[in-house]
């Protein structure tokens, strides 16, 4: 139902009190849990028959003593808080020092991929003192770094940005949070790609292999129970060893001690069985249970719920069936009491929640360390120096005229305007809704009509009566400041880049007259929910992401002191959180349009400017989602097509995603690339909308058009494509106008960009 009502909100946006009724709607679903289509291992049926095949010609029964074992414990990292750190290394002291000897077994190990090398020293040189042979399978941080997100593997419509995202359950949550980093689980887990390696090194060692996890621990009794069950069946290929969980590993070594082993089994293959475990699946999500679906294990995981972010649940093997149950064993204690001690579904769930954010933390903090090293925060993002160093003289002239301009404008302040927002507060920033015309019927509730692309008066650009409110004066502080800052850098001229520095601290730095770091009053219908804002007022702040280069090179050729960045800083992470907790934020990041765009582009360009490092991959892992969303496999951009003036939006929704893309590939990962499942992805973008560059716009666009919107793109296009396809003649980049209407999405000075 959620996903209907954010269909059809374009399209009854245009009826008076459509988008009220809509939120209505939205705001009555959201007070419940959504319901979420599962499906169940048990409802596949049961095996056709036991499947068990009588080998003993092969497999001959012998005695207890002639029967050899080689059991592999896989050690890898601890994750916290799902373990405690340095748990590992202390449960592999007390298997060395406590454990038995195993009548017919030879005692191995695999150190599995430990990230922390001091850890994974001292693992190594307990088990080389012990004498205890081991297999090395390394951490290698270049390969880790190839893993990328699991984005196909989550239904669009729980991408995390989304309403549907919000209305699950914590737990659920978690589970979709776990299917992206499946990549980058699999690599630095490595659960069953170690069990698989522990198969292969054991067929030629031993007739039965014992591919276990790193806690786990036999008893004597436990054991000469799991030896002689299968000596007695030598012809099953599989054996099943239910497992007890313990919180008091010395409990172990008294005598007759035998805990309740109800706890999801360890596994023992025949050397010549051909089944292995799945590497696909990972670590925190059944990797070992998807076998046990395959030979048909009963258990409490045929009834789990296989959710749609899910691998599937496999069908039967061949050998399904060809298994017996034998002995027990012990899993040490995990070094968290309150995550042991439950039981049931709560306890599964605990420990589920636990995982997911064991390994999403761990995953994290090598990416935050990953990038940090490889990205130099006071470098601009969206400038060229190079460029901006090297232009001709024709563009330096337009720069020039630009930043003479700038320099008898300003500064400017949110406390200079005529009218003062709803909270009466000047240092508040003040906007009217654009769109939203008083209603001429005068319903009751529905005191306004939409129309799509018709500004009420005053919220035009530059026109007299825009100076009631902040949005001119605000374009004016981003266009001016980028301009001067270039034309400081390339003449070398203080003055401009004193007048720049000037137009920061008046508009956000200087107590009397900054703004306040919010856009509560962005966007306003009065009379209307309480005179708020509207999540749409957010764009209104859109081009903060080229401002913000203008503020490194204030900083870098010190127009603007350190102590000055700073509390600029503490202003920007003041409006980050408002974005990121406040309603109209929370609102916006759920927009399919443009909206949504620019939304990532203002959050991604803040994170970048702050080294807030994992916000920053986090918002652009999730742009990959609505660049599933917003492009049809051509390359049409849906949600645009059902505006007034199509050619507009297709083209301010696009040059946003340039931004965004210029962003990502600046701090090392690519949107350019990106393919969706059906091939969605933003070189189709371009070539459907840059294939009408040529000819009259054929879809409906009740505004004029400035055909001259098309070379930013294109130019674009060129430098990440490598093509000649939409080639635009002999045109070159300079020779087109540097400055556009800011309502065009178009920095100033495009052409000293590095996506040109």
């Amino acid at each position: 139902m959620t996903s209907l009502l954010s269909k059809v909100k374009p399209l009854v946006a245009a009826f008076p009190g459509a988008v009220w009724l809509y939120r209505c709607a939205r705001n009555n679903i959201g007070s419940k849990k959504v319901r979420v289509p599962y499906s169940r291992a048990i409802d596949r049926g049961k095996i056709s028959s036991n499947g068990r095949k009588e080998d003993g010609a092969i497999y001959k029964k012998e005695s207890v003593d002639s029967v050899d074992f080689v059991l592999y414990r896989i050690v890898g990292n601890d994750l916290t808080p799902r373990h405690r750190k340095g748990q590992s290394l202390d449960n592999l002291k007390f298997i060395l020092e406590n454990e038995p000897v195993l009548i017919g077994c030879e005692k191995r190990f695999i150190v599995n991929r430990i990230v922390d090398k001091d850890e994974e020293s001292k693992i190594i040189s307990l088990l080389e003192s012990s004498g205890v042979p081991y297999l090395h399978i390394p951490f290698n941080k270049d390969k880790y770094i190839e893993q990328g997100w699991d984005i196909e593997g989550v239904p669009i419509q729980y991408a995390p940005y989304s309403e549907q995202f919000s209305l699950l359950d914590e737990s659920q949550k978690g589970r979709v949070l776990a299917r992206l980093y499946r990549f980058k689980n699999n690599y630095i887990i490595n659960n069953n790609g170690a069990r698989n390696a522990s198969l292969a090194d054991g067929r030629d060692r031993a007739s039965w292999i014992l591919p276990w996890d790193g806690n786990c621990f036999l008893t004597a009794e436990g054991w000469d129970e799991l030896r002689h069950a299968i000596v007695a069946q030598p012809e099953l290929p599989y054996w099943v060893v239910p497992m007890a969980r313990v919180t008091d590993n010395a409990k172990l070594l008294e005598p007759g001690f035998r805990p309740v082993a109800e706890e999801e089994p360890q596994m023992v293959f025949r050397a010549d069985t051909q089944l292995m475990f799945d590497p696909e699946y990972f670590y925190g999500r059944r990797p070992k249970v998807e076998l046990f679906w395959r030979l048909g294990v009963p258990g409490q995981w045929d009834t789990w719920s296989i959710e749609p972010w899910d691998l599937p649940c496999p069908e039967f093997a061949e050998e399904a069936g060809q298994f017996g149950r034998a002995g027990w064993v012990a899993r040490l204690f995990s070094g968290q009491a309150e995550l042991e001690v439950e039981q049931g579904t709560q306890a599964l769930v605990g420990r589920g929640l636990a995982r997911v954010e064991a390994i999403t933390e761990l995953c994290d903090r090598i990416d935050d360390e990953s990038m940090a090293s490889a990205v130099n925060p006071a470098a601009p993002v969206f400038t060229d120096l190079e460029a901006l160093k090297n232009t001709g003289s024709t563009l330096l002239d337009h720069l020039k005229q630009a930043a003479d301009a700038a320099l008898q404008r300003g500064p400017y302040s949110v406390v200079d305007k005529k009218t003062l927002p709803p909270s009466r507060n000047p240092h508040d920033y003040w906007h009217p809704a654009p769109y939203f015309w008083p209603n001429p019927l005068r319903l009751p509730g529905l005191p306004y009509v939409r129309r799509d692309g018709k500004r009420i008066p005053g919220t035009r650009l530059y026109e007299p009566l825009s100076d009631n409110y902040d949005r001119t004066r605000l374009q004016r502080l981003f266009d001016d400041t980028y301009m001067l800052a270039l034309a400081a850098v390339r003449f070398g001229q203080p003055q401009y880049g004193a007048h720049a520095a000037r137009l920061v601290r008046t508009w956000f730095l200087q107590p009397e007259t900054a703004m306040t770091p919010h856009l509560e009053y962005a966007q306003v219908r009065r009379g209307h929910d309480r005179n708020r804002g509207s999540s749409s007022g957010v764009i209104e702040m859109k081009d903060l992401y080229y401002f913000l280069d203008a503020v490194r090179l204030l900083v870098a050729h010190r127009f603007l002191d350190e102590d000055e960045d700073a509390t600029f800083r503490e202003w920007l992470k003041q409006y980050l959180n408002w974005l990121l907790s406040s309603r109209q934020g929370q609102q916006e990041r759920t927009s399919a349009n443009n909206h949504g765009t620019y939304y990532d582009l203002q959050v991604a360009s803040i994170a970048a400017y702050l080294e807030e490092y994992r916000l920053l991959r986090h918002t652009l892992r999730d742009s990959r989602f609505r660049i599933i969303e917003q492009f049809e496999p051509d390359g049409r951009q849906p949600h645009e097509m059902l505006r007034t003036t199509t050619a507009h939006y297709c083209c301010f929704n696009l040059q946003g995603w340039v931004h965004l893309a210029q962003l990502a590939s600046h701090v090392g990962e690519d949107l350019w690339g990106f393919q969706g499942p059906e091939g969605q992805c933003l070189r189709m973008g371009m070539e459907w909308l840059l294939g009408h560059s040529s000819s009259e716009w054929p879809y409906r666009q009740i505004d004029d058009f400035d055909s001259e919107r098309f070379y930013p793109l294109v130019y674009a296009y060129r430098a990440h494509f490598e093509s000649a396809y939409l080639c635009h003649g002999s045109v070159t980049a300079e020779t087109i106008k540097p400055l556009f209407h800011p309502h065009d999405g178009i920095r100033p000075f495009w052409q000293l960009g590095t996506d040109t």
